[in-house]
């Protein structure tokens, strides 16, 4: 009896972890010749998941979307599954092979190496389905997409579709060469289209291009045919593409270059992101003079009525700057920004600032109306009463 109990407990064991294998897909960390073999042999495509350990959307999509029993049949019947963490051997290949430039993203792959479609980021179970299937569908793989809008590079729509897959997993940067290829064939006059507007809002990138500088040349015009709120989205785009990299990258050489450039667009709405951007890199290069100097020249004419930034802002000031007069500048945007918005942290950020700008009267003061304002919540005013504790307040 005891035998048959051991055996009972043990078929269940391996059974219960047959359907658990069974309800998340398989991926496959073989090399990228390998795979080729395979697919080869077995005649299947590959689908190629490319990520990272700490990318969230990467590990939401193995948890959520990688265990449904939906998408775990249609790939495994469909594709030899593999993946590649960029971050282990063979990552730095596979990334600059396949220009991944974000995380998570899927590349189908057939047998000759051909890449057939592309996905970047996260997606829904259904949806990834549905994208699945178009990866099958030969009118809708890269190569006939390319092949039918280079046989005709007039034609909008054959240059749309291309675009429009193109874009599912690549940067607009990446996808600019058939926009521009197309556009060419188009007069400035034509330009001011339904359809050319979908080519130049979905792939035009670059500043100084003819299509974009007519954009701006004609904005009216362009905001009559879409929407206002639609072009002015597309310009900051554009702008955002143009100088994000060197902020991130802390060029400020080149940054300071394009930036010239982004300026001459002379629109409020740019000018409001151009300062973001200067605040951001001085922040980040840590160059605190710098970084004084432009808020101090722009912070009322571009964030007075932006509660959120004027604190941050003052954050900064109370964990980097040192000098009374400055300290005194960002007690004024912080105190606006109560004025704006009444919050617990807005008052406990007014009274550190004081604080350290050695007004302790003002300081107790503020630090009071923080505690009060947390009390009024329901909130434990901790960090407002030890301020209060520091400043002999019992």
């Amino acid at each position: 009896m005891r035998h048959f109990t051991l055996l009972f407990s043990l078929f269940l064991l391996l059974f219960s972890n047959g359907i658990d294998a069974q309800n998340s897909l398989t991926f496959s960390e073989e090399s990228l010749p390998k795979l080729l073999e395979r697919s080869k042999k077995e005649n299947k495509p590959i689908f190629l998941m490319v990520y990272a350990e700490w990318c969230p959307h990467c590990n939401k999509m193995k948890k959520e979307v990688f265990t449904n029993a939906e998408v775990v049949d249609f790939m495994n019947a469909n594709f030899i599954c593999a993946w590649q963490d960029v971050e282990k051997e063979n990552g730095d290949f596979i990334k600059k092979k396949f220009d991944v430039k974000s995380y998570p993203a899927f590349v189908f792959l057939d047998k000759n190496e051909t890449v057939l479609y592309n996905l970047s980021g996260e997606y829904k179970p259904d949806v990834l389905l549905e994208e699945a299937k178009n990866a099958l569908n030969p009118k809708m793989q890269l190569p006939y997409l390319e092949q039918q809008f280079l046989a005709d590079p007039s034609n909008v729509d054959k240059c749309l579709a291309y675009i429009l897959a193109l874009g599912k997993g690549k940067e607009r940067k990446q996808i600019s060469a058939p926009a521009h290829k197309y556009l060419a064939t188009q007069s400035e006059k034509d330009l001011v289209s339904s359809q050319n507007w979908k080519v130049i809002a979905n792939a035009v990138t670059d500043i100084e291009s003819r299509e974009f500088q007519y954009v701006l040349r004609k904005r009216p015009a362009f905001e009559t045919l879409t929407s206002p709120i639609r072009v002015e989205r597309k310009i900051n785009s554009v702008v955002t593409e143009l100088l994000k990299p060197f902020t991130e990258n802390l060029d400020t050489i080149n940054y300071y270059k394009q930036r010239k450039i982004a300026k001459s667009i002379n629109f409020r709405h740019t000018d409001s992101l151009i300062f973001n951007f200067d605040v951001t890199l001085a922040e980040r290069a840590q160059n605190w003079s710098l970084y004084k100097k432009t808020t101090a020249e722009s912070v009322e004419k571009f964030f007075w009525n932006d509660a959120r930034m004027l604190k941050e802002i003052g954050q900064t000031y109370l964990k980097n700057i040192t000098t009374i007069p400055d300290l005194n500048n960002a007690i004024k945007w912080s105190g606006h920004a109560v004025e704006l918005e009444e919050s617990y942290d807005g008052y406990l950020l007014l009274a550190q600032l004081h604080h350290k700008a050695k007004n302790n009267k003002e300081a107790i003061v503020y630090a009071k109306k923080a505690k009060n304002f947390s009390e009024s919540m329901g909130w434990n005013p901790t960090d407002a009463k030890k301020l209060l504790t520091e400043l002999g307040v019992k």
